[in-house]
This record gives structure tokens, sequence and C-alpha cells, in this order.
């Protein structure tokens, strides 16, 4: 039996799409494992806990606040993500913010794929911190 080859793709070359497909699923296990860690409690209160942060609007808004700490290359990938043309934004979300958090996390499939995870846990901790003070604001 022949051992199948895969082939390797340059992540260039992944479409903004698959580059976010993959970062929706990473972004979620991380904050996933952020509630987890901070105590035991029952899988509702899990999921309300995760939902708040797992949603276009919160991704929406950690992005205005990393926009500015992108190096070029990271820029170009979450440009490429919010200009994607997509079917259609989330039920709640505004065409602004599910294109944001398109980007967020085509940027995150990005940094995930080149192995690049200390870079996606500091912008995710940056992006949160500024998340939880604007919760605070309001």
């Amino acid at each position: 039996m022949e051992k199948e080859i895969e082939k390797e793709l340059n992540v260039n070359e992944y479409s903004p799409l698959s580059l976010a497909f993959i970062g929706d699923s990473v972004y979620d296990l991380i904050i996933k494992t952020k509630i987890i860690r901070a105590g035991n409690k029952q899988v509702k209160k899990l999921h309300q806990d995760t939902s708040h942060l797992v949603n276009a609007a919160a991704q929406s808004t950690m992005m205005r606040t990393l926009q500015d700490l992108l190096s070029d290359e990271e820029r170009e990938v979450f440009k490429r993500g919010r200009n994607t043309k997509s079917v259609s934004p989330a039920k709640n979300q505004s065409v602004t913010d599910y294109r944001r958090a398109t980007g967020f996390e085509a940027l995150v499939g990005y940094l995930y794929l080149q192995g690049k995870y200390e870079r996606i846990s500091e912008l995710v901790e940056i992006g949160l911190a500024s998340l939880m003070e604007k919760q605070k604001e309001k």
C-alpha cells in the first residue's frame, strides 16, 4: 500500500475564506480553553461565556484595536480576509462587523498555519483586554 503524499501549499496560496475557516476554529478553541481554565461550570454557562467572545461583533471590536499593531504582512492578510465576498453575514451582525471578523479569522488562520502560536496568543490577549475595557465603558 502506497503512502499518500500530501501536497504542502504555501500559506499565501490559501484563499482568505480557507484561512478564516481554520482561524475560526483556532480562535474558538483558544476562547473555550480560557473559559474552562477559569473554573468548572455547567456546560450551558460555559457556552454562554464563550458566545460573548466568539461572535462577529466581539471580533470586530478586537480588530479595531489590533489593526495598528499588525505588521505589513499581517495587515495584508487581514485586508484580504476583510474584503472577501462571502455568502452572507451571520444573523444579528452588521456587514461591517462580519467582514472585519472574517479578516480577523483569516489572520488567525494564517498565523496558525505558519506556526506563529505566540503571535496569535499575543494578539488575542491584547484584543480581549481591549474588548473587556470597552464593555466596562458601557
